[in-house]
């Protein structure tokens, strides 16, 4: 059974750390132990439990998501996915993408979560196209909360504006 997901998917411009949700999706690097960007602010934020959690989990391969606790993160968990480094579209890239965002959703669906925030995954240091990657995030987002009512509310975290206009926009098309 579908669900409805008009008004489950908020957009915000902001740090994703200080988000108040049951998780926040890390965009990670495969090692899952810190880098820069999204990555290095929640490992900062959250404390070094969670590079020794990071540790134990032994990395994350492209396309796929692992959860940990939130430690000192007013979010509950963390849902490390990686997503992937852009290479001209030829690569993959594309499904890589979506695979992060489906396997997020369905951790976020297997541990009854209610609340989720994401980074806008692969466009930092990893170059991925923001809108390309955004219409992405949007398409699976709407599919994971069409088929999870558990799941309430999910925020597009933005990091700065012109992410920011580029989600809006995509909204403004989707709700026309």
């Amino acid at each position: 059974m579908l669900g409805r997901v008009s008004g489950r998917i908020e957009i915000l411009l902001g740090d994703i750390t200080r988000c108040d949700v049951d998780a926040i999706v890390n965009a990670a690097n495969e090692s899952l132990l810190g880098g820069g960007g999204v990555d290095g602010a929640i490992h900062r934020a959250a404390g070094p439990g969670l590079l020794a959690e990071c540790r134990a989990l032994g990395g994350c391969p492209t396309g796929e998501a692992r959860l940990t606790r939130g430690h000192r993160l007013t979010a509950r968990f963390v849902i490390h996915t990686v997503g992937p480094v852009w290479s001209g579209g030829t690569s993959g890239e594309d499904e890589l993408l979506a695979s992060a965002y489906r396997s997020s959703l369905a951790l976020a669906r297997e541990h009854a979560l209610a609340s989720l925030a994401f980074p806008a995954i692969s466009t930092g240091v990893f170059g991925f196209p923001i809108e390309r990657a955004a219409r992405i995030a949007w398409r699976e987002v709407a599919a994971g909360l069409a088929r999870a009512a558990e799941l309430e509310r999910v925020l597009l975290v933005c990091f700065n504006e012109p992410t920011h206009a580029v989600y809006r926009a995509i909204e403004r098309e989707r709700s026309a």
